[in-house]
């Protein structure tokens, strides 16, 4: 299969990776709906761990079952499926090669109220190379009192994935004492999530779009001297693909909680148009009955591929 020339162009930006590295990439920029355009819309479900049960499919119970997430996302044409390791074991014989996975190696849980989060490593790369994984993904906290030990922990297993010719998906979630609720989703600490995740290699970059707000003082001056637009969407997403090495990393964006389809479509469509390369949708479209979570899966990559 034949590179379309934006893929060709964004597999440029990763010259220092291998081989295998920058054929998973590919693999993913070539799969589904989506295939060639340079965005990406990926399924993740990890907020079984993450969030609980209830929760999490309670409100379209299907979703208990680990093939139904394997099957939303084949049948909406993403370009990946990502979840920790029991969901894929439980799935990737019986769907091997029908979409490229993504193998999320820390997780959480809700029941411990940290005021430093830190996820626990719950997988391995090895685990990824055996269930065909096209990619890892790993979740970062800056801004908890534990960062430095995931940064660590992050940059062991982007070596060892490179060996495997495995790229890395990172979430980036600053959260933790050292911002405010607020700050989670402030314009400046979401940037700056995305600079250290590409700073510690990743390959690939989810973050939650960004808010109207300036959390660190610092960066508020700077900011204002030299009249940073964020007053929309559009133009905060913009600044966090430029703080991804002048967009020369991917830069996805979650979904976030599940809010009406017409709130989510002008958010995708901020972030189009701002230079995003596209979303990772979870609660949005799985907690949907399964027509309309396709439906609405559509309609998200009619807004990417426009």
């Amino acid at each position: 299969m034949a590179y379309s020339e934006r893929v060709t162009q964004i597999l440029s930006w990763y010259v220092s990776e291998n081989p295998g590295v920058l054929t998973n990439l590919a693999r993913m920029l070539n799969h589904g709906t989506l295939a060639g355009t340079g965005k990406m819309v990926i399924l993740p479900v990890d907020q079984g761990f993450e969030h609980g049960p209830a929760r999490s499919f309670a409100p379209n119970p299907p979703g208990y079952d680990p093939d139904y997430h394997f099957q939303l996302a084949i049948d909406a044409g993403c370009n990946a499926y990502a979840a920790p390791l029991g969901f894929l074991e439980a799935g990737a014989a019986k769907f091997a090669g029908q979409v490229p996975l993504i193998l999320k190696l820390n997780s959480s849980d809700s029941l411990s109220k940290m005021a430093d989060p830190c996820s626990a490593v719950t997988a391995s790369v090895q685990d990824a190379a055996r269930l065909g994984c096209t990619a890892i993904g790993y979740t970062i906290y800056p801004a908890s009192g534990a960062r430095n030990t995931m940064y660590e922990s992050l940059r062991e297993l982007i070596l060892e994935a490179r060996s495997y010719g495995l790229p890395t998906v990172v979430w980036a979630y600053p959260r933790g004492a050292g911002i405010s609720k607020e700050g989670e989703t402030a314009i400046d600490v979401i940037a700056y999530g995305a600079q250290i995740a590409c700073q510690l290699g990743a390959q690939v970059v989810k973050v939650k779009p960004p808010k109207e707000f300036v959390e660190q003082a610092e960066a508020k001056k700077v900011f204002e001297k030299y009249n940073i637009p964020i007053k929309t969407l559009t133009d905060r997403v913009r600044h966090v693909v430029q703080s991804a090495f002048n967009g020369k990393r991917i830069v996805i964006f979650s979904g976030g909680e599940a809010k009406e389809s017409s709130s989510l479509m002008e958010e995708i469509k901020g972030i189009r148009d701002g230079g995003g390369f596209g979303s990772i949708m979870g609660r949005n479209a799985f907690q949907r009955p399964k027509d309309e979570a396709l439906k609405l899966l559509r309609d998200v990559m009619g807004v990417y591929k426009s």
